[in-house]
């Protein structure tokens, strides 16, 4: 089968060979399908779903984004999302799309080239001399562009892109066919000569594909914070937890997997670089979904850092909050939960009623207890997005998602008490009495385990400094209970909020 499925492709390349000059638009495939047809129709959708995705701060230089490629009902407002990151009028020369083979599988990539991209909305024009100089000097690009004619990956983000700038610059498009990841790497490394920031670069990924909801949610916050990393082996490695875990249906945490880790691998080590994540959903949340079988979708931007607008806390001391702001805080978290329980949705927050204060990126985690009983405790050490939708996500998922136990009930929920914990920046130790009992959380990490423990649970057993990290290091990251003293151990502070329950 491999031999014949390797004669075919070679006849398919020396076909292309022979009509390298002739000029082939790419003619629309997903339109009437994943997106309507009708050029005023789909403007008018394209307005709705940038009016109503969710806005990122301005002043962004962005230099790539993830964006779902499903049905516009399904993730639409997600996609928009990862688009309205960059600013109408931002100026860039090309914007390579890159998205993963749906159709064929082949060892490299495709990059079309003989032709323009048409849309309802119009033409895309390709530069072809960079798709060209790809193909030519790069064997890992002499692929037919067969590969682009019937998926649907690429063709999806077009409309955003004719729709959001002002001035349209050209795009590259390119399919990558393998999955074998030093090819992957050819692949960044022959692209990083334009991974510039006055080209933007598009990677065309859904998540989790067809988990339950509850798993999706899971997965893909996982996946995200692998990428968020920064970290190719990371994102790799979490990969692979997903799958070890078995999740029913799960098929895979990232169908544009391949084109995320050549993004990876194109901004590894640049240091003035760093992703955000944007916004979520998965087709459960919207209307023509059900939640037995999901597709995930996340927005993320990876943007240049610029001095002075990212406000970092330096200790516990450095932030603290007014009684409304933590009053807002619980106020979130509660109705979070208590909406999910009684009408199985997600509460819309309105952004603009936040204080600058919960809009700063900070770590959290909820905690619920009843009768003085821990029920359920989930958060983030550190965040790339907002400490009031880190609040909201860590009490959804304290509530419904803790494996130790099961989901909440409605019959528990006015039972339940609630504390939030808000996380400073973590600090690498390299001696142990520089963890102060009652001040410092712990997180303990080796190889690919890792695991944490909040400031107040010592004080809480009595614990010793030996013990705070034996239990860490047993019961959290699974390294036995003297895993830690071959670790690597980060200490943190954290300020503890209690609920005020009039």
């Amino acid at each position: 089968m491999r031999t014949v499925l390797v004669a075919l492709l070679s006849i398919l390349c020396i076909m292309e060979i022979f009509s390298q000059n002739k000029s082939a638009d790419r003619q629309p495939v997903a339109s009437g399908r994943f997106y309507t047809a009708d050029k005023e129709i789909l403007k008018n959708e394209l307005a709705k779903l940038f009016s109503e995705c969710k806005k990122s701060p301005a002043g962004w230089r962005v230099r790539a984004v993830i964006s779902p490629h499903a049905g516009y009902v399904f993730s639409g407002k997600i996609a928009a999302s990862a688009f309205a990151a960059a600013p109408e009028n931002a100026k860039y020369s090309n914007i390579f799309i890159i998205g993963s083979s749906h159709i064929m599988a082949f060892d490299g990539a495709s990059v079309y080239n003989t032709g323009d991209f048409i849309t309802p909305v119009g033409r895309a024009v390709v530069n072809r001399e960079i798709a060209n100089k790809l193909k030519s000097e790069n064997k890992v690009f002499n692929f037919p562009v067969d590969a682009h004619r019937q998926d649907h990956c690429l063709e999806v983000q077009i409309p955003f892109i004719q729709y959001h700038f002002s001035e349209n610059p050209m795009i590259v498009p390119i399919i990558i066919g393998t999955d074998n990841t030093t090819t992957i790497k050819k692949i960044a490394n022959a692209l990083k000569p334009w991974f510039t920031p006055d080209n933007l670069f598009v990677i065309s990924s859904d998540f989790s594909h067809y988990p339950t909801y509850k798993d999706a949610i899971e997965a893909d916050n996982l996946t995200a914070a692998n990428i968020v990393s920064g970290n190719p082996l990371t994102f790799l490695n979490g990969l692979s937890t997903n799958e070890s875990k078995r999740m029913p249906g799960l098929q895979t945490s990232m169908c544009g997997w391949t084109s995320g880790l050549a993004l990876l691998y194109m901004a590894e080590g640049d240091r003035n670089l760093e992703y955000r994540r944007i916004d979520y959903c998965n087709s459960g949340d919207t209307p023509y979904g059900d939640r037995d079988g999901v597709v995930g979708y996340h927005s993320i931007a990876l943007i240049e850092k610029i001095s002075g607008t990212r406000i970092e806390p330096k200790s516990s001391e450095s932030f603290s909050f007014t009684s409304e702001e933590k009053d807002l805080l619980f106020n979130i978290a509660r109705n979070s939960i208590k909406t999910m329980l009684y009408e199985n949705k997600r509460i819309t927050i309105d952004e603009s009623r936040i204080p600058e204060n919960l809009k700063k990126q900070m770590g959290a985690f909820v905690t619920l207890k009843i009768d003085k009983t821990l029920r359920g405790c989930i958060g983030r050490f550190t965040s790339s997005d907002p400490l009031y939708e880190v609040v909201q996500i860590s009490a959804l998922s304290s509530a419904f998602e803790d494996p130790r136990f099961s989901p909440l009930t409605k019959e528990e929920y006015n039972k339940t008490e609630m504390e939030i914990t808000v996380l400073g920046p973590m600090k690498k130790i390299t001696s142990i009495s520089e963890i102060v009992l009652g001040k410092h959380g712990i997180y303990i990490k080796k190889d690919y385990r890792s695991g944490t423990m909040l400031p107040q649970v010592a004080t809480e057993n009595n614990w010793t400094v030996e013990q705070f990290l034996g239990y860490t290091s047993r019961d959290k990251a699974g390294l036995g209970w003297d895993g830690w003293k071959n670790a690597e151990i980060y200490i943190y502070e954290g300020v503890v909020l209690e609920e005020n329950r009039r």
